[in-house]
């Protein structure tokens, strides 16, 4: 019984377990047992020492990713129905593909309790690389299970980093500094932003603090209408757009949080008479309005998403075959001129 004990106590030692015994990295036990990296012969004995002492048993599919007989990269986004996270995935494939490699998706939903639960599962799967969205508080309980991972983990859309190994995406302050630039050069005075779940979305808030920002700057304060019960949707942007006239009647520009709810609120605008832009002013952010226009062209900030999906790629293969890679990648904001403004 003691020996069967003593048995179920070594089946549980992890790849964390060896690196703490030793005093290095995960990643750099998982590259010595992977036979990867440039790593000294006597940091090499020392895990292969501990390994034996302590009864570590590597996982076996884990063990082959080197010779690529798992190809998976897990990817978790806060949403599978928005357009911006598809286009980012189609960049990632780009890349992976040829490199024998697959994405396994998991969704988020803008919750950090469900972000673990996508975490834990894609783990179970033994993924060769991690890319994750970063813009919403991760738990400490994430950030563990990847760090403790061993493989690479690529923030995107966010480039404040949360303890990953690269971030690449757009400056959300700044997007949101463009607009305000563009209202004031326009000689708008009575701003209002609409936007919805920012209690979720933290890069939707950067985008409003830089907004807000700027037009503080120039003396001009900023109506705000948000709900965070409603999705980040058009039809939720016709209801808010709604709301702010009742509230504001004088308004003379909204910057929205995304282009579906500045869409959104256009027909609204539209339906109630509102002459755009001579009444009224609208500009948006990601530039998904701008392939779907017809007649009306949103004023938006444009950012290459399947650019971003693609340089997050780059960066796992960089670090897969032990190159350096920037820790953060600034994805260029792009003020696209429409006739809302």
């Amino acid at each position: 019984m003691a020996d069967e004990n003593e048995q179920m106590k070594l089946s549980k030692v992890t790849l964390v377990d060896v690196a703490n015994h030793v005093g290095v990295s995960s990643m750099t036990v998982s590259k010595v047992l992977r036979g990867r990296g440039s790593i000294s012969e006597k940091t090499q004995k020392k895990i292969r020492d501990a390994v034996q002492e302590l009864g570590y048993v590597p996982n076996k599919l884990a063990g082959s990713l080197s010779s690529r007989t798992s190809n998976l990269v897990g990817v978790v986004l806060p949403s599978l129905s928005d357009v911006i996270f598809g286009e980012m995935v189609s960049g990632m494939n780009s890349v992976l593909r040829p490199r024998g490699l697959t994405t396994f998706v998991g969704e988020s939903l803008y919750d950090p309790n469900v972000e673990v639960e996508a975490i834990s599962t894609i783990l179970s799967l033994q993924p060769a690389a991690f890319i994750i969205y970063g813009g919403l508080e991760r738990l400490e309980q994430s950030r563990s299970l990847l760090r403790n991972w061993g493989c690479p983990v690529i923030e995107i859309w966010d480039i404040k980093g949360q303890g990953v190994d690269c971030s690449v995406g757009p400056s959300h302050c700044e997007a949101g500094q463009k607009i305000a630039e563009h209202f004031l050069a326009r000689g708008f005075q009575r701003p209002a932003y609409v936007g919805a779940e920012l209690n979720k979305d933290i890069l939707a808030g950067r985008r409003l603090s830089g907004f807000v920002e700027v037009m503080h700057g120039a003396g001009i304060e900023v109506k705000q209408v948000h709900d965070d019960a409603l999705p980040r949707q058009a039809a939720s942007g016709r209801e808010l757009t709604k709301r702010l006239i009742e509230d504001a009647p004088d308004c003379d520009a909204i910057f929205y949080l995304n282009d579906a709810m500045a869409m959104g609120g256009l027909s609204w605008l539209h339906a109630q008479g509102f002459e755009v832009p001579d009444r009224i002013a609208a500009a948006g952010f990601n530039g998904t309005s701008l392939a779907q226009s017809v007649r009306t062209h949103l004023t938006t900030i444009d950012v290459d998403r399947f650019g971003v999906g693609q340089t997050a790629s780059n960066c796992v293969l960089s670090l897969m075959d032990d190159k350096p890679v920037e820790p953060v990648i600034t994805v260029p904001t792009n003020l696209v001129l429409g006739n809302t403004t």
